[in-house]
């Protein structure tokens, strides 16, 4: 066996084939039979192959090497773009691995690969950020996690950075804000709302609200201050509470307030004593959410109230007399403006004698009148309706005196000062005296029925109002027989007189003819002069004393004659140029 090989002189390399050369001339020189020559040049031969092949051995080792580099970088490459949830790299394909060799196919995907991993750890960074807010939001809404607290970076699953993940976390991040947001403004308002009633009440706020959480205080900030369900319902609970605590103390300032109006207006109060108190009497009728006064609703104030509530019952104790008068007169005055006689005297002596007993007691008496005077204003409410109408049948009957009257002045028609306005008030009064019986009837009708509905009869000033009425109606049906009877009386005098005229040629001076027979004067039942009533249902005599129509009592003067009417200076210049 052989071996190939060539010495370069001019190089002066060892070669394989010049060592062989050489191997063979020491063989020769030292007598190596064939057989040994053989058996070293395939042992040479054999040592050969082993370098070679652990060179190929080697070469293969790298070249596999390299193909799981290669494998491992398309994977990771493939993991990156899934975890990503990206195809492609910025618009650009990933080269096929068939194309090149294998360095450049390691070559190629690196610059990929390296892109990807810093994408990564970006897109890691964002999700890590989002979470960290979520987490971080929940705990406020929980209240786990205290103001200032800081939580730990959480752990991201790097097997999914897609974008569609990331939307996901944002989506739940931003209605976490809103949330947030929401409970954010909840608290402010409710925080509001304690330090207005606190305000309002008179109350601490600072230590009122810190009650509920320390960071609703005013020192802390808005993004600092509790969210949480808890502090939501705690304070939510106290402003409910508050409230609650408002009306009670607005119904007790009501109640005092109406008790010291009650008590001013009874002995006579002060305006100057009554204005110490207005910051109380202010807020009487006032609403609940009108009470906005700092302070209006204080416990001192109500103290104060109360104060003065006592020492006004107590100086009430003292005066109860001249209270209890005094509310009496003002039941009397309704009673006289109603028209309802009452025993005036055996009242007085009545309460005269509750005060003078052992068992008296002021609240009781006063609370007695009190339901007798809104009685009495009920009763007369119920007679308003009648009693109007029964004015106008009064006012009709003085006209219709007055018109009978005038008419039996001979001198009416006569150029007197007043005369023309005589004459209108005469066709006004005829137009009222026309009306007289559909007013009886109506009076009669209303007051029927109000009897029926109260059981009970009408009376005007302690006479019956039906019985004034019937008797009304029979005095002007006798006065219309006098005057029928008269109208006949008189057409008999004037065939008398012509008769005396025929037969003496002159006619007999006229007698003055009889006046329509006058009615007695007031009577019991308020009847009067022609059928008329007077102003308690008749007419009023000169000097005389009757009830006004606000009942109070009243001398009236002297009356000027029926048929005068004063002038002014106009009227008497134009009636001087008529004449």
């Amino acid at each position: 066996m052989g071996v190939a090989g060539h010495n370069d002189p001019l190089l002066g390399e060892t070669t394989c084939g010049s060592l062989l050369q050489k191997l063979q001339l020491i063989w020769d020189e030292v007598g190596e039979t064939d057989d040994d020559r053989d058996k070293m040049l395939l042992q040479l031969e054999q040592e050969c192959l082993d370098v070679y092949r652990r060179k190929v051995d080697q070469a293969s080792t790298s070249r596999a090497h390299l193909l799981q580099q290669l494998a491992n970088s398309r994977s990771e490459l493939t993991r990156l773009l899934s975890s990503l949830g990206e195809l492609s790299i910025s618009g650009v394909i990933i080269p096929d691995k068939t194309t090149g060799t294998i360095k450049e196919q390691l070559a190629a995907t690196s610059p990929f690969l390296e892109q990807l991993c810093r994408k990564k750890e970006k897109r890691v960074k964002e999700f890590a950020d989002v979470q960290l807010q979520i987490q971080t939001i929940r705990g406020e809404i929980a209240g786990s996690l205290q103001v200032g607290d800081h939580l730990e970076t959480p752990h991201v699953d790097e097997d999914d950075l897609s974008m569609k993940k990331l939307n996901e976390f944002l989506f739940e991040l931003q209605a976490l804000q809103k949330e947030k947001s929401t409970r954010l403004h909840k608290i402010l308002d409710l925080v509001s709302s304690v330090h207005d009633l606190c305000s309002v009440l008179g109350m601490d706020f600072l230590n009122t609200v810190t009650e509920v959480h320390p960071s609703l205080s005013d020192s802390v900030g808005a993004d600092s201050k509790s969210i949480s369900d808890e502090t939501l319902s705690r304070l939510s609970k106290m402003v409910t509470e508050l409230k609650e605590e408002k009306v009670k103390r607005l119904e007790k300032i009501q109640a005092l307030a109406s008790q010291l109006t009650d008590l001013w207006n009874l002995m006579d109060t002060t305006v100057e004593e009554r204005q110490l108190f207005d910051h109380v009497t202010c807020n009487m009728s006032s609403a609940l959410d009108r009470v906005t006064a700092p302070g209006a609703l204080a416990l001192d104030v109500i103290e104060q109230a109360q104060l003065e509530v006592e020492r006004l019952d107590q100086l009430k104790a003292s005066r109860m007399k001249e209270i209890a008068f005094k509310r009496q007169t003002e039941l009397e005055d309704i009673y006289a403006q109603a028209h309802i006689a009452i025993d005036t005297s055996a009242a007085r002596d009545r309460i005269l004698s509750v005060i003078d007993s052992s068992m008296f007691e002021p609240s009781e008496l006063l609370a007695d009148m009190e339901s007798q005077i809104l009685k009495a204003k009920e009763e007369a409410l119920s007679r308003k309706d009648i009693l109007e109408k029964v004015d106008r049948w009064m006012l009709a009957c003085e006209e219709e005196s007055w018109l009978e009257d005038y008419s039996r002045d001979d001198n009416r028609y006569s150029a007197t000062r007043g005369a023309h306005l005589n004459l209108k008030r005469a066709e006004k009064a005829r137009l009222l005296v026309n009306k007289i019986p559909a007013i009886v009837d109506m009076l009669v009708v209303k007051t029927q029925a109000w009897e029926q509905d109260h059981n009970t009869a009408f009376t005007y000033d302690g006479v019956a109002l039906l019985a004034m009425l019937e008797e009304y109606r029979i005095l002007r049906q006798e006065k219309e027989e006098e005057k029928r009877r008269m109208r006949d009386q008189k057409k008999i005098n004037d065939q008398l007189a012509a008769e005396q005229e025929k037969l003496f040629g002159s006619k007999p001076s006229p007698a003055r003819p009889q006046s329509a027979k006058k009615l007695p004067g007031p009577r019991a039942n308020c009847g009067a002069v022609n059928g008329t009533p007077n102003r308690r249902l008749s007419v009023l005599q000169s000097g005389g004393r009757s009830a006004s129509r606000d009942g109070r009592r009243e001398t009236v003067r002297p009356s000027a004659p029926v048929n005068y009417v004063s002038l002014t200076k106009d009227d008497v210049a134009s009636q001087a140029s008529s004449t």
